[in-house]
C-alpha cells in the first residue's frame, strides 16, 4: 500500500473518502481494497452498519473497477446511494 502521509491525506478532496467524516480513504487501489477489508471488520464488530457498509464498498468498488465494464454499475449503485441518503 502506498504511503499515506498526514500532509497528503490532509489534502485529498472529500470525494476521495468513503466513510464519514473524511474516513476510510479510497484514493488508489491498495487504499481502496483496505477500506473494504476494514468496513467488513468493522460492521462485523457491530459498529458500523450494512448501510454505512454498502456506501463504502461501493465508493471502493468505483476505484477498483475504473476502467472495466463494472464501471457503469458502480456508478448507477453509487446513484441509488446518493439518493437514499439525502
Amino acid at each position: 500500500m502506498a504511503k499515506l502521509t498526514t500532509s497528503k491525506r490532509n489534502h485529498l478532496p472529500a470525494s476521495s473518502f468513503a466513510g464519514p467524516n473524511r474516513s476510510y480513504p479510497v484514493n488508489d487501489r491498495s487504499h481502496a481494497a483496505n477500506a473494504k477489508a476494514r468496513a467488513s471488520q468493522q460492521y462485523n464488530a457491530g459498529h458500523i452498519s450494512a448501510s454505512e457498509k454498502a456506501h463504502i464498498d461501493v465508493k471502493a468498488n468505483h476505484v477498483l473497477h475504473s476502467g472495466s465494464s463494472h464501471t457503469k454499475s458502480v456508478d448507477a449503485a453509487m446513484s441509488h446511494l446518493k439518493k437514499v441518503h439525502k
